[in-house]
Order: C-alpha cells, then structure tokens, then sequence
C-alpha cells in the first residue's frame, strides 16, 4: 500500500477511535447520572469550568516538575490507577449487577475484574493498540463524566478557554511541548497511537518529538526534537500519528452535555443524541479532518482550536435548527 494511502487510512482511523470516544460519552452519560457520577453539585455554574481550568494548570506543572526531576515512576503509577479508576467507572454501570462482600465491601468482580486486566496490560504491555483501546474506555468515561458534570455554558466556557491555552502552550511557551516529549516514552495512554503499518510496534519505539509531534501528543504530528519547521515528516515520511487523548475528550465533553442538557429531543429511542450533539459530533470530525490535513503536510499545529471550535460552531447550528433560541442554546437565559 503506498505511503500516502496508507495516512489516509490512518486519519480514518483516527476518525472513528474520535467517533467511538463521542458516541461512548453520549451512552454513558445517562448511567453515569444515574449511577451518581456527576463531579459537582451545580452543573449550570460556569465558575466549575475556571476551576477546572485551573486544575488543568496545576496538574500540568506537577507533570512539568516529575519529568524534569526524572520521577517517571510517580506518573506512570499515577496515570496507570487513573486509568483503572475510570475504567472501572465506566464498567460499573455496563457489568451486570452483581455484588460479593469482601472485607465488609459489596464489589461488583464484572466490573472490576476488566479494570484490572486493562491497568495490569498498560504496565505490562503498552502496545498501541492497548494503548488505544484504553484511551477509548478512559476518553469515553472521562466525557461522559465531564459532560453531565458541565451545563451548557459552562461545557462551552471550558472548550473555548482550552482552546486558547492550548494555542499559548503550543505557539507561545511551548511547554506542551516539554510535556508531550517526556510521556511518550513513557507509554502511557495519554496519547492515541495510530500506525501506519500493521508491522510498527510502539514497545520497540522510542517516540521523539518536535514541535509537530509534542504537539501530536497533545494534537498530532511526528518528528524529531532537532528539526526545524521545514524538516518535519510529512505523511511519506512517518511511521505512525500520535494524537493526544485530550484532543477526543474535550470536544465530546460538549457533545455529552448537549445530550444531557439541550432541550432537544433524542434522535433515536433509547439514545441520548440529540441533533445539537450530533452536530457537534460532526464539527468535532470537521476540525480534526483539518488538523490531519495540516499533520499530513507536515505542519505543527495546535488541536483543540480546531476540535474545539469545530464542536461548539458544530453544536450551535445544530440547536439553532432545532428551534432553539441562541440565548437559550448558550446557556445565558438565567444570566439576561
């Protein structure tokens, strides 16, 4: 397969593992409410999203300090139980019911018993699919969580500052860079893994990244960290995407709270989507089209302006043909 068809398909790829993470959060927002998941006590208050905002800064710079200080341990441990922990949200409400008392405490071992196998396989083997198809599990369950968890306005409020820190941190003190350069070595699912050939392995890899490709592990690109601008891969000339798993949730955390929170009606029985969040869906694809368009042509570029923008542009039209008023769409009515 030439080399060109060959990232195509793998932007497909990227495409659908985009798609699954969306449609995830969408299926298990309404358990996850129901199951008592929701992260605050007022979803409707945009301050949540200053706040989590601001948790996002300082999590950043406790990752910033453990690489620099060479603790790669503590955060692989870290992001490893992490990983667990939202896995076995995600599996406690799709396990059958089911409850043994050890020591006093009713698990659920259908729920925990894949949580375990998933965390054991990322610290065992982290190979890309692995990776990949833990980050489906955990972008979904983080989404669905995040998305009942932020009303309308507050969903939109996070998406567009996100994208604007996402845009400073990448063209301007670059320490997502950094960042994205010190996890992917230490293969964690942080980052979705997209092969170009069924052959590459990520365990025999050793990711370096440039501007692009720090920018992959939070956006998408490859190279090397002495490249210049102008001698970054292009599509011929790479082995493989990196795409950071931030860049699938943030996006669908607005298309989960579109299913939760619009008014609009669901589009099937049984499902939450509404046609404001499936139009979200659709723009969250449009702007990730355009990001691996720019990665194809070797161009680092900043993701969640694209993903971001592409979701709320997306939603808005979407609740505007659904007969929703802008104001209400936006969540400003109890504000006018």
């Amino acid at each position: 397969m030439h080399q060109r068809t060959r990232a195509i398909a793998a932007g497909g790829a990227t495409v659908v593992i985009f798609l699954l993470v969306q449609a995830g959060a969408v299926a298990l927002a309404g358990p996850f409410e129901s199951a008592g998941y929701r992260a605050v006590e007022n979803p409707s208050n945009p301050t949540n999203s200053i706040a989590y905002v601001g948790a996002i800064l300082v999590a950043t710079a406790a990752m910033l300090a453990v690489i620099k200080f060479d603790f790669d341990w503590l955060l692989r441990g870290f992001v490893i139980l992490s990983s667990g922990l939202i896995s076995l949200y995600v599996f406690s409400v799709l396990a059958p019911p089911l409850s043994i008392v050890v020591g006093g405490v009713a698990i659920n071992p259908l729920a925990i018993g894949p949580a375990i196998v998933l965390a054991l396989a990322l610290l065992l083997y982290p190979e890309w699919y692995i990776i990949d198809a833990a980050g489906v599990v955990m972008g979904a369950g983080a989404a669905g969580i995040f998305g009942i968890s932020f009303g309308l306005l507050p969903a939109i409020v996070l998406l567009a500052v996100l994208a604007v820190y996402d845009a400073i941190s990448v063209y301007g003190t670059e320490h997502m860079l950094a960042l994205a350069d010190g996890v992917l070595d230490l293969k964690l699912p942080v980052v979705l893994v997209i092969p170009l050939t069924l052959s590459y392995s990520f365990l025999d890899d050793a990711p370096a990244t440039d501007g692009g490709d720090e920018q992959e592990s939070v956006e998408a690109d490859g190279g090397d960290t002495d490249e210049t601008s102008a001698d970054r891969p292009d599509a011929d000339d790479r082995d493989v995407f990196f795409v950071g798993l931030g860049d699938a949730v943030m996006p669908a955390v607005l298309v989960a709270s579109a299913a939760v929170f619009s008014p609009a009606k669901p589009l099937f029985a049984g499902f939450a989507l509404s046609l404001p969040a499936l139009t979200a869906m659709v723009g969250t694809v449009c702007g990730l089209v355009v990001l691996l368009w720019l990665v194809m042509k070797g161009r680092a570029h900043a993701g969640l302006p694209l993903l971001n923008g592409g979701a709320i542009g997306g939603y808005l039209v979407g609740a505007l043909l659904s007969g929703i008023p802008i104001v209400r769409a936006l969540g400003l009515g109890p504000y006018l």
